[in-house]
């Protein structure tokens, strides 16, 4: 199935302006580095098991974090309020 898929796009390569095709190996080319980096980290963590300085690998989730929105306060900056109330 995979090579059927690989002839289809090949065929359909004849079709594109050369922006497009430009536009496509970028996009490869980027998709490409990032399975590189992938494959280096993932290399990299099993390599931290196999020698037992960590015990497993966390992949932390950064969806909470995007959500936050910054606040502005007025008055006083925040730090000379806690450091006043600390007294």
């Amino acid at each position: 199935m995979p090579q059927a898929i690989l002839n289809q796009i090949l065929s359909q390569l004849q079709a594109l302006e050369l922006s497009e095709l430009q536009q496509l190996s970028q996009v490869i080319q980027n998709y490409l580095r990032d399975g590189e980096a992938t494959t280096k980290r993932t290399a990299f963590h099993q390599a931290l098991v196999e020698t037992g300085l960590v015990r497993q690998i966390k992949n932390p989730t950064f969806e909470h974090r995007m959500h936050q929105h910054l606040i502005q306060v007025q008055g006083e900056p925040v730090s000379q309020t806690i450091v006043g109330e600390r007294r």
